[in-house]
């Protein structure tokens, strides 16, 4: 007589399969059984509370906030028109490398020191120029621009 071809290893993978059809099953039979009781619409409602917190209960009615249409913006808020005559400013030259190109002119109202490039020149300066110039908010800060010696 033969051996049988069913080996121990293929016994136990068997075992396994059925196990995992069986557990499959089961919870298919117990998602199906919890499915029909209490699925109606006020067990899915959730509310926001005053605090913005999620809460099964619905919220206070006399805590109720209204809120204007007219109130509400979207975007970003209108800018003021800005006086030309506050863009200009002046300031001295205090140092230029024009091998470099680049320099530092102080501003007489803020005495801030502003970086200017030989790119934003309109005429030749060289240190202790009085220039008249506007200000751009560069990459590292502050950039003069449209540069010009002031008379």
């Amino acid at each position: 007589m033969g051996k049988s071809q069913e080996t121990f290893s293929k016994k136990e993978k068997e075992k396994q399969r059925l196990k995992k059809r069986q557990d499959k099953q089961e919870k298919k039979e117990e998602r199906q059984a919890h499915a029909r009781n209490g699925n109606n619409l006020e067990s899915m409602l959730a509310y926001i509370d005053e605090n913005g917190n999620i809460s099964s209960t619905p919220p206070d009615p006399r805590k109720k906030i209204t809120t204007n249409v007219e109130d509400i913006r979207i975007g970003v808020a209108k800018r003021e028109p800005v006086d030309e005559s506050e863009l200009i400013r002046t300031g001295v030259v205090t140092m230029f490398n024009e091998s470099k190109g680049y320099g530092f002119i102080k501003d007489s109202k803020t005495q801030e020191s502003v970086f200017v490039h030989i790119n934003s020149l309109l005429d030749r300066i060289k240190e202790h120029d009085k220039v008249t110039f506007e200000v751009e908010m560069g990459v590292k800060g502050k950039n003069a621009v449209g540069v010009k010696k002031s008379v």
